[in-house]
């Protein structure tokens, strides 16, 4: 490919990027498909539909990327979440900071997107406020603070800090067919336990867990094999066009939040270039306001006073610095991270859902304060 064919290719991963993104946000506005919600069903409901929708997403990504992997189409061992170094302590303390955050915020970073599609101007001031602190996280003050504390904390493998990885070596068996195989049987499991539940075989159930998963797999093609040179024209380096991290990417929505903020306020310095992460922010919140407009379910929403503004803050702050140190959101860990079944990848989800689970603790603890 020459220096010339490159910007075609550019911008057709960029629009491919947007319009599964669109899908993305119009799914989640259509089914209200929540990470925040789904804990909070199943702490203070025992309703357990939308953590099945959430089983199901992740294990129609990991079943998608198994064969994805399996079949060369995207590289495995060159994703984003793809290590020898198992960063435990940043996935902990990154994920549980991040859960408390979505609870305070009133939900991840992916619904405050998709709440600004519905025009929903809290959103707009929490993601405004996330992607500050998420740029801090990856270049400022408390990424300074990051990288001297938690992310010096690690182990080091010989091989991938993945459940295939680790099989593979353990097991002196063929890495992409040990892929397949641990996708298959981790993914099926999670999908066969989503579609046991009763009363779960609905529409809008099916649509949310099968559609997610599916977006998420579609993007991981789009990053991994549209956007994959194994030689820039001009570098003859390996690249994925239009990252961030120089990795093939799927959906994540801290980091991208952080880098649309910085190419908004620099958009004249021809050094900022669109980026899948930045194009995945504005489709998200297209797709979303498409489907408002449509449902007739548009409309403007504020603050309900200072109290609210308050937690809503201090949680975009929390999901801004826990999202970068975990390397992802709950649905950048929670669905692309885990489909590439990576060690780091659930022990950040296991975190999400604990901080969120003491998040909700402590909104109870505020009410019966406030009652007696």
């Amino acid at each position: 490919m020459s220096p010339n064919e490159l910007t075609p290719l550019t911008h057709e991963v960029l629009w491919a990027a947007f319009f599964v993104a669109t899908a993305f946000g119009a799914i989640v506005q259509r089914t209200g498909f929540c990470t925040m919600g789904a804990v909070s069903d199943a702490v203070h409901l025992g309703d357990w539909t939308r953590l099945r929708q959430w089983a199901l997403a992740a294990g129609v990504a990991m079943l998608g990327f198994g064969v994805l992997a399996w079949s060369g189409a995207v590289p495995a061992g060159r994703v984003l979440y793809a290590s020898n170094r198992l960063i435990w302590l940043s996935a902990l303390v990154g994920g549980a900071v991040f859960g408390f955050g979505m609870v305070l915020a009133s939900g991840c970073a992916s619904k405050t997107l998709v709440r600004i599609g519905g025009g929903n101007l809290k959103s707009l001031v929490v993601a405004t406020v996330l992607g500050v602190a998420a740029f801090a996280t990856l270049k400022g003050l408390t990424a300074v603070w990051r990288t001297a504390t938690v992310d010096r904390v690690a182990v080091d493998l010989t091989t991938s800090a993945s459940v295939p990885g680790w099989a593979a070596a353990a097991l002196g068996t063929n890495p992409a067919w040990t892929e397949l195989a641990a996708a298959m049987v981790l993914g099926s499991a999670l999908v066969g336990w989503a579609l046991a539940g009763r009363d779960f075989l609905h529409a809008r159930n099916l649509l949310a867990g099968l559609g997610i998963g599916a977006v998420v797999t579609v993007m991981w093609w789009v990053s991994g094999h549209l956007g994959h040179l194994a030689e820039h024209p001009q570098t003859l380096d390996e690249v994925f066009v239009a990252t961030n991290s120089g990795r093939a990417e799927a959906l994540s929505f801290v980091s991208p939040v952080a880098y649309t903020l910085d190419w908004l306020m620099f958009y004249s310095d021809r050094s900022k270039l669109l980026t899948v992460g930045i194009v995945s922010v504005f489709g998200v919140v297209a797709g979303s306001a498409v489907v408002a407009l449509l449902q007739r379910s548009f409309r403007w929403e504020g603050f309900g006073g200072t109290d609210d503004l308050a937690h809503h803050l201090a949680g975009a702050v929390l999901m801004g610095v826990g999202g970068v140190t975990a390397m992802g959101c709950s649905i950048g860990q929670g669905v692309s991270g885990v489909s590439t079944l990576s060690f780091t990848s659930f022990i950040a989800v296991a975190a999400m859902i604990t901080g969120a689970v003491a998040a909700l603790r402590y909104q109870v603890w505020r009410l019966e304060r406030a009652e007696a």
